[in-house]
């Protein structure tokens, strides 16, 4: 056979990547001592090991040492004990370590590379192209981060002892999208690779040792489930960065609930790959292999729901499966494959077991005649089409090399099925109308979108996702948020209600009108479900009022009128500033009667009470100029792409505000929630929930549109929990005790809705420290829009 019809057949000789110095590299280690802890190589104190096989052949390439409790203890105290030094040096001095680690994987890639290909079975041309120069790249891009944290991030400081738990699919990047940010920030670091994968991450070790890490600020330690356990629950451990299922992101969220702990979770997906009729068939078929077929489907973003649009759904799907006819399925180390082997037996039944349950439901699953090694987890590409927007190919994150197609009419529709998952992290379009790909990637709840492309990350561009992928970004400047702790003025502890709310109510002395306060639901008034009143005393314990006592109910329908209001979130941010201009206004133009409430009812003088109210007035000022100015960013990674980090709202936010400083604490939470385009349900002070019933009038005639903000007055505690639970809220902000934070915390795991407490302490609401840019961004998601641009 000559050149000429080897090319037209495709048909190619083995093109195998040596292996030898990763096998001498094999060869030379004890792996019964791989722990990194401190500087030194240690063997588990149980003197346990585990073993890491060759998905390719199933062969044993190591027994490697597994950490339990007491070496994560261990590992923790060192991370501890190099934290004041390491956190108190110079940001030059940060930079040169992590340039240092950068360097030294330059000069060893090739070896991590053959070494990840074996140990992951992801075909060399990714692991030597795609992923050892990202990780490289992310060491080296921190190194700036680092030098300019103090003019960057001011008020910040790091966060601590950080625990990293990461999984086996991109074993050497996810360290580094790791373990890069939170040196750069001045954290020190206890860092878990998964069972399967641990091999670069011992060689990443023997680098530090190498690049002049200071002992104690990174440590590695390999283990399953009890090591992962022991990191999240360690009480040493400020921080725990997660990347893995959202099954385990949710034991994670539930473990750490009332710890202080601060939490990313990088979890799993359903992403769509959206093709419009008008879009490059050809380029997009290319785009749609490496989507879902990209390191054998066992990637959390992967394109593994195709949309295509009816008109050309016949032809497209011919050209998918001539493409797939052509991919080859073979040895991670040829050059020349395209699907290595699964990571492990048991990941390859999973993917068995969701096809044939697929094909069950109605599914047609196709694959090509192609050759599979007879040794080894490999598993051909598969095309699953007449899948129903409920089977489960279109619902389950599959995590192998599995394509479900679903076919539609227009935008609308389009939009309406790629947003038909409780996943939300990465999403592709394809059109070569760049108006119509802009107008559909705002309107998809997914954290990444790429236009006419697909897995396209750089370090300088966040990553990570909305709903059940999680929260929290990786990358870029939001990611170094993710490593670093903002200076507020935190204030005592928040005593539980039942203690703060004992004394007797006394009658009043009967001059007043009776008048007992509604909820505010829908932009109108409404008689609580239960018909019940909560009596509301003065600060000398007679009757103010009472208000009605909310219940679950009542929640439900505030968060139905939040989520059905569009006006809101739809706004301008001009608008939107604008409204809140005016509320202000109008609350500066009752000043004097919201100055005689809060003496009323908490007995501070009328001095201080005209400057809380001035200082809620000045608080709306704020965040209605900041409406307009709080935006995202134009990032411009090494690539012929611009990608745009959009500011978009977290969507329907729960607030349960303080007693301390009734109003202006009240105004403090729900204004920034307000002025990122958010709608709001908002539980006032228990114990003063006047204030916040006066307000109604006010946010009437303020122009507000109906459901933008909801308040349903009752008992706090109890209503946090019926907002933690409740699915349509996506967001949830509270100060009360510290029971009531812990229970949220673990409450909201049923949607993994971000979720932001006080840990049971209060904030001096009237400092400047409790306003501006830290509770915006509490208020935003930021969505990555991936641009090409050029030929």
């Amino acid at each position: 056979m000559n050149i000429l019809e080897r090319y037209h057949a495709m048909e190619y000789g083995p093109a195998p990547e040596a292996r030898n110095e990763a096998d001498a590299w094999l060869a030379s280690r004890d792996f019964s001592k791989a722990l990194f802890i401190d500087g030194a190589w240690k063997a588990a104190a149980s003197g346990k090991t585990f073993d890491t096989s060759e998905p390719s052949s199933g062969k044993l390439l190591a027994k490697v040492s597994d950490a339990g409790a007491a070496d994560i203890d261990t590992a923790v105290a060192a991370a501890a004990k190099a934290l004041p030094k390491w956190s108190a040096s110079s940001g030059y001095a940060r930079a040169k370590v992590l340039y240092a680690i950068g360097r030294a994987m330059q000069r060893h890639q090739r070896l991590f590379a053959v070494l990840e290909s074996i140990d992951n079975g992801k075909p060399i041309r990714e692991s030597r192209d795609i992923d050892v120069p990202l990780a490289i790249r992310h060491f080296i891009h921190h190194a700036g981060w680092a030098q300019t944290l103090d003019r960057d991030f001011p008020d910040h400081k790091p966060v601590g002892v950080v625990g990293q738990v990461i999984p086996w699919n991109f074993p050497l990047l996810m360290l580094a999208w790791k373990i890069a940010p939170a040196l750069a920030a001045g954290c020190t670091v206890v860092l878990k690779p998964a069972e399967f994968t641990p091999l670069t991450a011992i060689l990443f070790a023997e680098i530090c040792e190498r690049a002049g890490v200071p002992k104690g600020v990174v440590n590695i330690v390999q283990g399953g489930p009890e090591a992962g356990a022991a990191i999240v629950n360690h009480p040493g451990v400020q921080k725990i960065a997660f990347t893995g299922s959202s099954e385990v992101g949710k034991i994670i969220r539930k473990a750490t609930a009332g710890s202080g702990k601060k939490l990313s979770l990088e979890l799993g997906g359903k992403s769509a790959f959206i093709v419009f009729e008008d879009a490059d068939l050809d380029s997009a078929v290319e785009g749609l292999v490496d989507g879902i077929w990209f390191n054998q489907g066992q990637v959390c973003c992967a394109g593994s729901r195709l949309l295509v649009q009816e008109g050309i759904a016949e032809a497209f799907i011919a050209k998918v499966k001539v493409r797939m006819s052509r991919l080859r399925v073979g040895s991670p180390l040829d050059k020349n494959t395209d699907i290595g082997p699964l990571v492990d037996r048991t990941q390859l039944d999973r993917v068995k077991g969701l096809i044939a349950e697929g094909a069950k439901q109605g599914a047609v699953c196709w694959q090509p005649d192609a050759a599979v090694p007879t040794t080894g987890y490999y598993h051909l590409p598969t095309l699953a089409t007449g899948v129903s927007p409920a089977n489960i190919l279109a619902q389950e994150e599959v995590f192998g090399p599995v394509l479900a197609t679903m076919s539609f009419r227009n935008t609308e529709e389009a939009i309406e099925l790629a947003n038909n998952t409780r996943y939300g992290l990465a999403a592709s379009v394809w059109s070569e109308n760049v108006n119509l790909a802009l107008h559909v990637a705002p309107q998809l709840k997914a954290g990444v979108v790429w236009v006419n492309g697909t897995n396209m990350f750089d370090a300088a561009c966040g990553f990570g996702g909305y709903r059940e992928s999680g929260f929290g970004r990786e990358g870029g400047r939001e990611g170094m948020f993710e490593y670093l702790a903002a200076k507020l003025p935190v204030g005592p502890a928040i005593k539980p209600a039942a203690a703060s709310s004992a004394q007797p109510v006394e009658q009043a002395d009967g001059t007043a009108i009776d008048r007992t306060a509604k909820l505010f639901i829908g932009g109108k008034q409404a008689r609580p479900d239960g018909n019940y009143s909560l009596a509301v005393a003065t600060a000398k314990g007679k009757l103010a009022g009472e208000v009605g006592l909310g219940n679950r109910k009542d929640i439900r329908d505030a968060v139905a009128a939040a989520r059905a209001c569009k006006a809101w979130p739809d706004a301008t941010a001009y608008n939107r500033s604008q409204v809140l201009y005016y509320f202000a206004e109008n609350l500066s133009g009752r000043a004097d009667e919201f100055a005689a409430r809060l003496v009323q009812l908490t007995g501070v003088t009328a001095k201080a009470a005209r400057e809380e109210v001035e200082q809620s007035i000045e608080r709306l000022f704020l965040y209605a100029g900041l409406a307009d100015k709080f935006e995202g960013r134009v990032h411009q990674p090494p690539a012929r792409v611009v990608t745009l980090a959009l500011h978009e709202p977290v969507g329907v936010v729960g607030i349960v505000a303080p007693d301390n400083q009734p109003l202006l604490g009240f105004i403090s939470l729900v204004a920034p929630a307000l002025a990122m385009g958010n709608t709001v349900v908002a539980v006032p002070s228990e114990r003063h929930p006047l204030l916040a019933t006066d307000l109604y009038q006010v946010i009437e005639y303020s122009d507000l549109p109906a459901g933008a903000i909801n308040i349903v007055t009752g008992r706090s505690a109890e209503l946090a929990g019926v907002l933690a639970k409740h699915d349509d809220v996506d967001g949830l902000w509270v100060f009360a005790d510290a029971d009531t934070c812990a229970k949220v915390e673990a409450d909201s795991i049923g949607n993994l809705k971000r979720v932001w407490t006080g840990n049971g302490r209060t904030l001096d609401w009237a400092s400047n420290e409790a306003a501006g840019e830290v509770f915006l961004r509490r208020a935003i998601e930021v969505k990555n829009v991936w641009v090409p641009y050029g030929d």
